[in-house]
């Protein structure tokens, strides 16, 4: 299967430590809640343990009470601008030229547009006129890591092919202002605005290869997570037995991809993992740990950028891909989505 050439990443426009959008918060919206209600709220933000965040919008738009209209038109401008920016830097960086893209596979889930957001890039930054689009639009934050795992397949007998992927992500502005559930509560604290390209195919340089992939799908699960579309936008689902049902399964798919590529905890030196929120993370830090593994970049990019859907898996990667002596490596990767399901990749840096 192909490599990975390049990752990388821009940053939106706005930066928020965790006190400046609990401010925003209580000014535009908490201040106007019952007490109780009020303080349960700020619990969540300040207990979340994530320092900043990004947006593609200012705060005061994001706790407004608007209209879907309006935020998918928000969505629509802040995405085709991340998506833009993001392919040609990963384009510039890596050498890669616009025409060399056979493929360009887009995944978002926080709003909706036709045509995709992949249709504004051909023209702008000169991408062959054949060049195959792929929008993925419903795999939440297992967006990332299922659009690597079609790219692999599609390259796996096209070693002269490429492949761009970009992952664009505005959750900021999805917030329900009239919702008062635990749910719209809980995302309001963790996810962030962003977006990641990754560039793949054959290069002679140190990159890691997609060795294997793995699309685990729980029984009886599709109404854990997603989005409700309402008449004020998309409504997130988020059921609270979500750690719960990870953490009954993840043995249940973990171990066998393991065994059939014969390889042991022990035998695979780097673990990325899509944190989700500090309870999913944290159990599986609790799970890695006993192994003595580290996931570190995983719990730190929460902590400095938040949940940025679909798109974080792919900072993550990008924050492996700038360390050394990663010869000979492997690496797993892993990120839930709605379904619910998890998709796992095998890594090897050659």
């Amino acid at each position: 299967m192909s490599k990975i050439i390049h990752v990388t990443s821009v940053e939106p426009k706005y930066s928020y430590s965790t006190e400046k959008i609990i401010e925003a918060a209580d000014r535009n919206w908490l201040s106007q809640l019952d007490a109780n209600t009020r303080r349960m709220a700020l619990k969540i933000f300040k207990g979340a343990e994530i320092e900043s965040r990004k947006s593609a919008v200012p705060l005061e738009m994001v706790f407004a009470d608007l209209t879907f209209e309006l935020k998918n038109n928000a969505y629509m401008e802040a995405a085709i601008e991340l998506a833009r920016a993001v392919l040609k830097k990963a384009l510039d960086e890596s050498g890669v030229d616009p025409k060399e893209i056979d493929y360009l596979i887009t995944t978002s889930c926080t709003g909706f547009m036709i045509p995709s957001v992949d249709s504004y890039l051909v023209d702008e930054l000169g991408l062959r006129k054949d060049v195959i689009r792929m929008p993925i639009t419903e795999m939440g934050c297992a967006g990332g890591t299922a659009a690597l795992t079609y790219a692999s397949h599609i390259l796996k007998h096209q070693p002269t092919k490429k492949a761009a992927i970009i992952a664009v992500e505005i959750p900021s502005i999805t917030f329900q202002k009239k919702d008062l559930s635990m749910e719209n509560l809980v995302s309001t604290a963790i996810f962030a605005d962003g977006a990641s390209c990754v560039i793949m195919g054959e290069t002679d340089k140190l990159a890691p290869r997609i060795v294997d992939t793995d699309m685990y799908h729980f029984s009886h699960t599709s109404k854990l997570m997603g989005y409700h579309l309402q008449d004020s936008g998309l409504k997130i689902i988020l059921d609270k037995e979500v750690p719960d049902r990870i953490q009954e399964h993840f043995p249940k798919f973990f171990y066998p991809f393991l065994e059939r590529n014969k390889l042991s905890v022990e035998s695979i030196k780097n673990y990325l993992f899509h944190p989700g929120g500090k309870k999913i993370i944290n159990r599986m830090e609790d799970f890695i740990g006993r192994y003595r593994k580290d996931i570190s970049d995983s719990k730190d990019i929460l902590r400095t950028r938040g949940n940025m859907s679909s798109a974080t898996i792919l900072h993550i990667l990008e924050r492996f891909m700038k360390k050394n002596n990663l010869q000979g490596d492997l690496g797993y990767m892993l990120a839930f989505g709605p379904g619910f399901s998890a998709h796992s990749l095998l890594l090897r840096w050659e």
